[in-house]
């Protein structure tokens, strides 16, 4: 069992989208900041975008900005990850973290789930 859990991904046309969410069942999500990372295969793991614990702060990657939006429902102690206007080079393993603080920085993060995959193509 992964200390957090990742759902939502799936095959998706160019231009569609997709709602990912992350919970946990040994954390409270309220306590941390939250970032969702990506990875395809051969490539490194990159930051995507990021919600501190209250969500009064995010910060997004510049390719995710204006298509992916991050927020959080922390009364059903998940944080969900909005992706419109999907492309091919979306297609990734998508991860979300957790952290005492917030950021999309990958060394900032030490509680990981095992991840969604997401596929885009026509």
């Amino acid at each position: 069992q992964s200390q957090l859990v990742e759902s939502g991904g799936g095959l998706v046309q160019p231009g569609g989208s997709l709602r990912l969410s992350c919970s946990s069942s040994r954390f409270r999500l309220a306590n941390y900041g939250i970032a969702w990372f990506r990875q395809a295969p051969g490539d490194e793991r990159k930051g995507v975008a990021g919600i501190s614990h209250g969500g009064e702060t995010t910060v997004y990657a510049e390719g995710a900005k204006g298509r992916f939006t991050i927020s959080r429902d922390n009364a059903a102690n998940t944080v969900y990850l909005q992706m419109n206007n999907l492309q091919p080079w979306d297609t990734a393993v998508y991860y979300c973290a957790a952290s005492y603080t917030y950021s999309i920085r990958e060394q900032d993060y030490t509680i990981w789930g095992q991840g969604t995959r997401v596929t885009v193509s026509p």
